[in-house]
């Protein structure tokens, strides 16, 4: 009798595989459109099924114990005490307004200890939002943590916002034996923007500077014992003691940053010099850094965007293939004759005595979850923090809003919808079929999917202008009614009673029933998509057989390659 295995128990399986494959990008308030602090975040994993976790908040017991499971795995890892309070968590997004999101860059080997009982990099991201009202609440959360009970992953770098702070965090293991992490976190200058995407991005930073700058006091001194660094303290760079550069580093990574940053700046990078001064750059000078060929020719950390940024622009970022640069995916033969922005793996191959790789785009098909967090100033606190979440591969994929206060999430987003008998309300399984309906006639069926995206984001960012005001209204009669209450019972709040329950059932029932009509929306667009483009064809509205033209790229290249066979006398 077969064995069969569900693919929930697959996806778990196939996760322990080591990816380094995420994408961040970070946005102060002062560089967003709408004065909101703004994180991306796309979960990329080869085995992982993408949904949007969800804990409520609660009170717990003196002496209650969580159980911490490593997040890439599932397996169980340690119990440690809980706090006595914690807060609701909507993915990377919390109550309090505090987004945290991660790109792991692997680093020093000698520096990792999959053994010391510790807790793993997602185990902290999520214990933190559940344990931080703040950003810089979230920092200590995380060094304490690790520092108490040690650290199982490798090096990180972690995006960390509240709706006034936007910081950018590398960190890893002290090695073997060693409990806790040695890290520097670097506070995004307000009206600047940051990136990082699987390479420690923070080289030297100032040592005396608590209001923006906060690392671990052994950050040097351990790089110095294990020879990793050897110069003065003003000189040392975080990057290149624990994660040096290399060209796959370059590449395959910092690339996705440059290609991001090259998008927000319009082609220039302005940042900041040594001495404070706003300095502009082309943003082809650094185009020999991101293909890997100069490792000295360091991008900025920090780049100011060319104009605010909106969730919508930063979505798009976020769908990036490297277009309109030399790294574009589209036209190399690889892209077939239809100009196919992915390669499947292995990304290096070798051909007569030479390695060659293909490019690693921010958007890539092994996408689990996406997002865009944002926390707005200009709407009361409670309703402030939304994630625009989305499944499967950012390119052919929506974002729907989801605020942070919600008391459910939609069915086709839960935990558990990967096996098989969910598979028909997942969202991950839908964008998945959509994507990979793509795949075949990418250049024909992807612009078609693109405009539907287009207008329903679109059409949400204005819709969640209404739900703001119609919750806002909510808030201000809740705020009434419960002032005319504590008036009356002298100051007593009465502890049972949630004022804004009212506001958080509102946007929950906007949410979800936004959520399931796209879902229903998108199962009905694979099957329209399926049936138009039948077997690489184009069927018409009129019911017309259309063959569309291969890229004159593939033309040619195939011309050159097996033009003698092919070629009609």
């Amino acid at each position: 009798m077969k064995k069969v295995v569900s693919l929930a128990v697959l996806f778990i399986l196939l996760s322990v595989q080591n990816v380094f494959c995420c994408t961040n990008f970070l946005i102060t308030k002062g560089a967003s459109a709408d004065g909101s602090t703004m994180i991306s975040y796309s979960a990329d994993s080869h085995g992982m099924y993408g949904s949007l976790y969800f804990r409520k908040a609660a009170s717990h017991d003196k002496g209650a114990m969580r159980p911490v499971y490593e997040w890439d795995s599932g397996k169980y890892l340690r119990d440690i005490p809980e706090a006595s309070h914690t807060y609701q968590r909507v993915g990377n997004i919390n109550e309090m307004g505090v987004i945290i999101g991660e790109t792991t860059y692997g680093g020093r080997e000698d520096l990792w200890d999959f053994e010391c009982g510790g807790l793993d990099y997602g185990s902290l991201i999520y214990i933190a939002l559940e344990r931080s009202a703040s950003a810089r609440e979230a920092i200590e959360v995380i060094v304490s943590l690790a520092d108490e009970y040690g650290y199982v992953s490798e090096g990180e770098s972690f995006s960390i916002a509240d709706k006034n702070e936007v910081w950018v965090m590398d960190l890893i293991g002290r090695g073997k034996g060693k409990k806790g992490i040695v890290w520097v976190a670097r506070r995004v200058p307000d009206g600047y923007i940051c990136g990082h995407a699987n390479q420690a991005r923070i080289t030297t930073f100032p040592l005396n500077d608590k209001e923006n700058c906060l690392y671990a006091e052994d950050v040097i001194s351990l790089a110095r014992g294990k020879g990793y660094f050897s110069g003065k303290d003003k000189d040392f760079s975080f990057a290149d003691a624990y994660n040096p550069l290399d060209f796959s580093g370059m590449r395959a990574c910092e690339a996705r940053v440059w290609s991001g940053f090259n998008i927000l700046g319009e082609g220039k990078f302005t940042y900041l010099n040594e001495k404070g001064k706003e300095v502009t750059d082309s943003a082809s000078k650094y185009l020999d850094y991101a293909m890997g060929y100069n490792a000295a020719n360091r991008f900025p950390l920090f780049i100011k965007p060319a104009k605010p940024v909106s969730v919508k622009m930063l979505a798009d970022v976020m769908r990036d293939h490297f277009e309109g640069t030399p790294m574009d995916m589209t036209k190399d033969i690889g892209a077939g004759g239809n100009a196919l922005p992915y390669r499947w793996r292995p990304m290096s191959w070798e051909y007569n005595g030479k390695t060659y790789i293909n490019e690693r785009a921010i958007a890539t098909q092994q996408t689990a979850f996406w997002f865009v967090a944002q926390v707005r100033n200009n709407v009361p606190d409670v309703i402030a923090p939304v994630t625009w979440f989305g499944t499967d591969d950012a390119a052919t994929s929506y974002l729907t809003p989801i605020y942070a206060c919600v008391s459910d999430i939609p069915e086709c987003y839960r935990e558990g919808n990967g096996d098989i008998s969910h598979y028909a309300k997942s969202s991950f399984w839908i964008n998945n079929r959509v994507a990979n309906d793509c795949y075949k006639m990418y250049n024909q069926m992807a612009p078609e999917v693109r405009k539907e995206i287009d207008t329903w984001e679109n059409k949400m960012a204005e819709e969640i202008v209404r739900i703001d005001a119609e919750a806002t209204e909510l808030y201000n009669a809740a705020l009434a009614k419960q002032n005319k209450f504590i008036r009356r019972v002298f100051g007593k709040k009465n502890p049972t009673e949630d004022p804004l329950a009212a506001v958080k059932e509102y946007v929950t029932s906007e949410c979800v029933g936004a959520a399931n009509t796209m879902f229903e929306y998108w199962c009905n667009l694979e099957e329209r998509i399926t049936v138009k483009f039948i077997d690489g064809n184009v069927l018409t509205e009129e019911g017309k057989i259309l063959h569309p033209e291969y890229t004159e790229y593939w033309k040619k290249a195939t011309a050159l390659d097996h033009g003698k066979v092919l070629e009609a006398k």
